[in-house]
């Protein structure tokens, strides 16, 4: 890429969509694909956070990719609106979403059943987890609204909200991997 990076294009609050439509930087549609970026980050966070890679956190790590390359496609989808004829975008097909419904099956056989809610802690990574799940949740909050206005490719909204489980699950095993065990909500205590 040559040149800035900067455009001025935003100074005075508008962004453009992936057609060039011009729309405010507060808008559902921006700030939908907006959490799905920052959810994005929130994997990648974790990501990096992975200590050695023995062959417990290396299946972590490509599933997390996949999912990063997938919400990729997600973004590109919600910031195209659907009756833009300029703009084509990656799609989010059946197949990606059965594939995160194998990797939470696979990801639970390690970590076993529960019978309790979870607080959202353990180890490091499976805290970052948690996070990320929490935002992919905002996501999906944004995306319902944002369908009842426009609408939203339902293969988006699936594969976001087999997202917020996958991540669950990953934050489960993650705890399992690292030896740090699900700690349990005890509402007395």
């Amino acid at each position: 890429m040559s040149g800035p990076i900067y455009t001025r294009g935003g100074d005075e609050g508008e962004t453009s969509l992936a057609d060039g439509t011009r729309v405010p930087k507060d808008s559902l549609r921006v700030e939908a694909y907006g959490t799905i970026d920052e959810a994005n980050a929130a994997i990648g966070l974790v990501r990096a956070s992975l200590q050695v890679m023995v062959d417990e956190e290396a299946l972590l790590d490509r599933i997390l990719e996949f999912v990063q390359q997938r919400l990729m496609n997600c973004a590109s989808r919600v910031a195209t609106p659907e009756e833009s004829t300029t703009a084509t975008t990656p799609v989010i097909t059946t197949e990606d979403v059965q594939r995160l419904e194998r990797s939470i099956d696979e990801l639970l056989e390690s970590a076993g059943e529960i019978g309790q809610f979870v607080l959202p802690t353990g180890c490091e990574e499976a805290a970052r987890l948690h996070v990320a799940r929490t935002v992919v949740r905002r996501a999906e909050r944004q995306l319902v609204q944002l369908s009842k206005l426009k609408p939203v490719d339902p293969l988006v909204m699936q594969f976001v909200n087999r997202l917020s489980d996958l991540l669950f699950a990953a934050a489960r095993y993650a705890n399992t991997v690292y030896g740090t065990g699900d700690v349990f909500w005890d509402p007395p205590a």
